[in-house]
């Protein structure tokens, strides 16, 4: 790695490359690094009380939020944490659901040549129907099934369901699943040996609908991460083998596929009982130059949240594993996604040719992909009266030609010089007091948890700065010194808590979203932070600022401009910008207000 860049340089996020050359992005330097020793007093919650050692270790696989209750699922239990309680050394549920695999389950897994350990009931999906009930599933000793549960309660009602096509058998098995519009939408593999990837709707009014088994331009071997509901359709965002890719070799792409809601299959003769509205597009996340360099591995993806007034969705990207570790957060606009669902359809049209685009005059009518009674095929009132030519195109073209660009066509954030990729993400795109700033945290292999401040601007989404980096993982108290568990699975911020919940296979650890109180009495400190979480108050502290409190500190989360305040010797000092502030700003009160954001308010 070459020499250190000057500090000012080293907090924009990508050195963009030169015209003609191909650059290599160099990773920004924290403003704060924030170590275990600080660390380690965090809350940790790990499914089994402190000294006890007899119970199993907590195999976490999902946490979600429902009303006020943080839900974290592992094997055999469900727990039930307040987001609403401040806990000291440890996170206490306040209540426990238990379901465990049946002996005769246990035992017909055993019998299949799956290890003990691989035959409990690993919980892979708690999805809320209603108010009322949440829908839960585990593998069940490879033989998956599902329950309604009573929110208020946790008593089980009614009776088991068949988890199949719901839920994956293997704990190591990735899905997701959804209710919309009363109906479930999953996505899993539904079978033992994993060979049938689906993406499937069961439940409520009509028949089940599920994707071609067995066809690799449907689905080849996907990973699933995410689904969303978004106007007439649901989302679904997962990483496969790239049946286009004509190199020697597998590559991985990450993905958005769109079905309709309104989609009932088609007819007798054509994709009946499967769907007619199934599309995907490839995601790109890569950084612009006359070589792109491509993060073509999805990791994680928020839910659709507000960007500049625009609903997008976040995800963390890595490179391919045989390749150089690099990892970036790239944003998209649920508006480019959808656009790229209006254009061209791509094919092959022999197994050795190469996928080119089809052209448009070769489509037939109604347009393939749309939903039934709306634009181009508001003329057929169910998905069972389009024509054969429509459906037997949709059946063999579900693949987009364009890709989906990110927002600016670049990384919000890269890291390239280290060996460890990042591997979750959680978004507050209403950060500070006055709620217009976007902060993203990233968990990574190593345990350590980024923060980064997303300065998403009109013009440019990609000049973000590194304000933290967190080492989070609590050996001592996960009870855990294996490598592997140091790896961030999931992340939960809770804005109204000033909150983020991160988990490990072992753990899960509460860290506040901001640190302000490291600054101390060091009004230099303070400023250079550039945290939107911290203020300096006028009688001498860094303290954290309320959501609304729009009076009565200082900040300079844009630039960070400390060049008229003193050092602060013998008190907590970390890195800042201490040249002068840019032209177009005027300063007063030792704090740099720019014309687009003016954040001095000293009473």
């Amino acid at each position: 790695m070459g020499p250190r860049l000057p500090l000012l340089l080293s907090l924009v996020l990508l050195t963009a490359p030169r015209p003609g050359a191909s650059s290599f992005p160099e990773d920004s330097v924290p403003i704060d690094s924030v170590d275990y020793h600080y660390t380690r007093h965090y809350p940790v919650f790990r499914g089994r009380p402190s000294g006890n050692e007899s119970q199993h270790r907590l195999d976490f696989q999902l946490m979600t939020k429902i009303q006020d209750t943080l839900f974290i699922a592992g094997r055999d239990q469900v727990y039930l944490v307040s987001l609403r309680e401040s806990y000291r050394n440890e996170i206490i549920p306040y209540r426990k659901l238990t379901w465990r695999s049946g002996p005769a389950d246990r035992e017909t897994c055993a019998m299949k040549g799956k290890h003990r350990d691989e035959c409990h009931n690993f919980i892979k999906v708690l999805v809320p129907r209603n108010d009322d009930l949440v829908f839960i599933c585990g593998t069940n000793g490879f033989n998956p099934m599902c329950r309604y549960y009573r929110l208020d309660n946790l008593e089980f009602d009614g009776e088991e369901i068949s988890g199949l096509a719901r839920c994956p058998f293997d704990a190591k098995q990735t899905n997701v699943a959804l209710f919309a519009d009363g109906k479930l939408y999953s996505a899993t593999v539904a079978d033992f040996l994993a060979s049938d990837a689906v993406i499937y709707r069961s439940m409520g009014d009509g028949s089940a609908l599920r994707t071609i088994k067995y066809d690799s331009k449907w689905l080849k071997e996907p990973h699933f991460l995410h689904a969303v509901e978004y106007g007439d359709h649901v989302y679904f965002f997962f990483r496969e083998i790239a049946a286009e890719y004509n190199n020697l070799g597998k590559a991985v792409y990450s993905r958005v596929a769109r079905i309709c809601k309104n989609d009932l299959g088609g007819s007798q003769r054509v994709l009946e009982k499967h769907w007619t509205s199934f599309v995907k597009a490839r995601l790109n996340c890569s950084v612009p130059g006359e070589s792109f360099f491509y993060f073509d591995v999805m990791q994680s993806v928020t839910d659709i949240i507000d960007i500049n007034g625009t609903p997008s969705v976040v995800g963390v990207f890595t490179t391919q594993l045989n390749s150089i570790p690099g990892s970036a957060v790239c944003a998209f606009s649920m508006e480019d996604i959808k656009k790229a669902f209006r254009g061209r359809f791509k094919e092959q049209k022999t197994p050795d040719s190469v996928w080119t685009a089809v052209p448009e005059e070769k489509l037939p009518k109604p347009r393939p992909g749309c939903c039934a009674g709306q634009g181009l095929a508001e003329g057929y009132k169910t998905s069972i009266d389009f024509p054969d030519e429509t459906l037997l195109f949709i059946k063999s073209h579900p693949l987009m030609d364009s890709a989906v660009p990110s927002l600016s066509e670049e990384p919000w954030f890269t890291k390239t010089r280290v060996r460890y990729r990042l591997t979750a993400v959680a978004v507050d795109n209403r950060a500070g007091p006055h709620q217009n700033y976007t902060v993203v945290f990233i968990g990574s292999e190593a345990g350590v948890v980024l923060k980064v401040l997303a300065k998403a601007s009109q013009n440019s989404l990609n000049d973000s700065v590194l304000l933290e980096e967190i080492d989070v993982f609590n050996s001592a108290k996960c009870a855990s010194n294996r490598e592997d568990d140091r790896r961030v699975l999931s992340l939960h911020l809770d804005r109204e808590s000033h909150g983020l919940y991160v988990a490990f296979s072992s753990c899960v650890v509460r860290i506040p979203l901001s640190r302000c109180q490291r600054h101390a009495s060091c009004h230099k400190s303070c400023i250079a932070s550039r945290d939107p979480y911290c203020g300096w108050l006028p009688h001498g502290s860094c303290e954290k600022i309320q959501p609304g409190q729009l009076s009565g500190y200082e900040q300079d989360v844009e630039y960070g401009n400390t060049a008229q305040l003193s050092d602060c010797h013998g008190k907590n000092l970390f890195p800042s910008i201490s040249s002068p502030p840019p032209a177009h700003s005027r300063c007063a009160c030792h704090l740099c207000l720019t014309e687009t954001f003016l954040h001095l308010t000293v009473t």
